[in-house]
């Protein structure tokens, strides 16, 4: 699938704690934990982020707590795709179930600039980031497949179906 949008770059070990805070826990519509990620390290984030937006980090991007909250609230805000050194695996696999794009590329926060804009090609690891050209190893098809359905409980009542089989809600 290709992503693109408007790029927000982010550093280093950036954690659940900091992308929504504690106090939000209890909120369960995702557009209202929307309304809060960054809210105490970047104010104007939410304000900046529009539909089709990527994310672009370093290393241990979402290590910390394992909340859904962070990766419902990116898709709420209309994040389309994050791309970063590495990431906490928790939030990595929370990510993926949510069917949020997540794909590594050593390099990219070094060649990402905030505001350029972004094209992530998650089939084939292609990116372009302003006027640089990178490439990653694409996600793995079974990965590509739950994210392109929206998630692993989507995935789940797919092959339940394509296989005959009837799921109890």
């Amino acid at each position: 699938m290709v992503y693109e949008g408007k790029i927000h770059v982010f550093g280093d070990n950036v954690d659940t704690d900091v992308m929504i805070a504690g106090r939000y826990l209890s909120l369960l519509d995702p557009k209202e934990m929307a309304k809060h990620m960054f809210e105490e390290v970047d104010p104007g984030f939410v304000a900046r982020v529009k539909r089709g937006g990527i994310m672009v980090a370093g290393k241990n991007f979402g290590a910390g707590s394992a909340r859904e909250h962070a990766p419902l609230g990116f898709q709420a805000l209309g994040i389309s795709c994050i791309v970063a050194t590495s990431f906490g695996r928790t939030f990595y696999r929370m990510a993926v179930d949510l069917g949020l794009a997540i794909i590594e590329c050593p390099d990219a926060v070094l060649s990402a600039k905030q505001g350029d804009s972004g094209r992530v090609d998650s089939a084939t690891g292609e990116m372009v980031f302003g006027d640089k050209r990178l490439h990653t190893t694409p996600l793995p098809q079974f990965v590509q497949d739950i994210i392109d359905v929206g998630g692993m409980t989507n995935w789940v009542k797919r092959e339940a179906k394509l296989r005959g089989t009837e799921m109890v809600e």
